[in-house]
């Protein structure tokens, strides 16, 4: 009798991309006519499916499933912001665009210090005047409306435009956000994940068991010490191969920047090498057919990730990049540097030649533009 059960469901198992257009959809929040639509609602709304562990027969993914319309170069940004608490504007810690040319050959994806110095345009829904700021301020400003919590949609909707002025990028197609609690959650309920450490870096922040450093003497009962910590370090040795990291460790290491040669930089492409690790884990057999494992991670994700697709579900979004493999993410290094010395330190700047990279974005030619500049690509990512 066993037997036969085992062999009814696999049968009417799903294939592989209808099974990861439900983890997608299950692992967000999906903004909706103003109302967010959770993962278990999106896989019954989408599919009929009403128990966790419930998965799409291939009659119902063929005749479900909506079909999509997405045409053209694709740009999606991703936000990471780390609130402090529930009444603090938050700041946008990470920024990152996807790019995905119209052929979805491959992802580009490129970070946006969160120091660059541009010009924040005026934003009249929270009172903000057009001037020149670091862009991790975009979303705090946006967010202030004047109710009672911040507004994180509207900081979004600044920070948006922030980025789409200083890029030429004409609109993002879809976004996200993600807290960093959230990203530990997720990556908790993957059971870790496996990343290559490209260079040794030592933690501002934990000591080697994952608890906090101690705190300078003079530098207790605030914040206005840039560096407050003192004793022993957690420490993340360079490998050529991935390692395992736990979630605590993943979050801990994406973080650091003091006492790496490109101090920012460096964290920016940690950070994608961080997502395109995620996804491959995301997307791994372990997670996709294990319906106990993706119920923790829809759960874990449900709180904490946020994301619009315009006019397109997550669904949509899942079909249109379906053929698309975590391989063929391509981290993009954007040259830059100090605008200012000492007191007169105002930010981040590109260099010059980052430019022809925006420009080759606008036009869809982002694959050409690497061949002629090699030295955009990550070699580690």
């Amino acid at each position: 009798m066993g037997e036969r059960v085992a062999e009814t469901a696999k049968k009417r198992r799903a294939p592989l991309w209808a099974r990861l257009c439900v983890a997608g959809g299950a692992v967000v929040l999906v903004a909706s006519g103003g109302t967010a639509v959770t993962g278990q609602a999106l896989i019954a709304k989408y599919t009929g499916a009403v128990t966790d562990n419930s998965l799409l027969t291939d009659q119902a993914a063929e005749a479900a499933v909506p079909k999509t319309n997405l045409k053209g170069a694709l740009n999606i940004l991703l936000v990471g912001i780390d609130p402090r608490d529930e009444t603090t504007p938050p700041l946008s810690d990470s920024i990152i665009v996807a790019h995905i040319p119209a052929d979805r050959s491959r992802a580009y994806l490129f970070s946006m210090p969160r120091d660059l110095y541009v010009e924040i345009p005026e934003f009249p829904a929270a009172n903000v005047r057009s001037h020149h700021a670091k862009i991790n301020a975009a979303m705090s400003l946006g967010s202030q409306t004047g109710k009672e919590k911040p507004d994180v949609a509207s900081g979004f909707q600044l920070l948006s435009k922030t980025v789409r002025n200083h890029t030429g990028i004409k609109k993002f197609d879809a976004g996200a956000i993600i807290n960093f609690g959230g990203f530990k959650k997720i990556v908790e309920a993957l059971g870790g994940v496996n990343m290559v450490i490209d260079q040794n870096v030592k933690s501002e922040h934990l000591k080697p068991d994952g608890t906090g450093r101690d705190r300078l003497p003079q530098c207790q009962g605030h914040h206005r010490c840039s560096r407050p910590y003192t004793g022993p370090q957690k420490e993340y040795k360079k490998s050529s191969k991935p390692v395992h990291l736990e979630a605590w460790e993943a979050l801990d290491y994406v973080r650091q920047r003091y006492g790496l040669p490109r101090t920012d930089y460096d964290r920016q492409r940690h950070q994608q090498q961080f997502i395109k690790a995620m996804a491959k884990q995301a997307m791994s057999k372990d997670v996709v057919t294990n319906p106990s494992k993706l119920t923790k991670v829809m759960g874990a994700a449900g709180d904490s990730l946020t994301f619009a697709g315009g006019d397109h579900s997550i669904i949509d979004w899942a079909l249109e990049l379906k053929d698309m493999n975590t391989d063929d993410m391509v981290t993009v290094n954007l040259p830059g540097g100090g605008l200012g010395t000492g007191s007169n330190y105002k930010g981040e700047q590109f260099a010059d030649s980052v430019d022809g990279f925006f420009e080759a974005v606008a036009k869809d030619e982002v694959g050409e533009f690497l061949l002629d500049h090699p030295e955009f690509v990550n070699k580690e990512g």
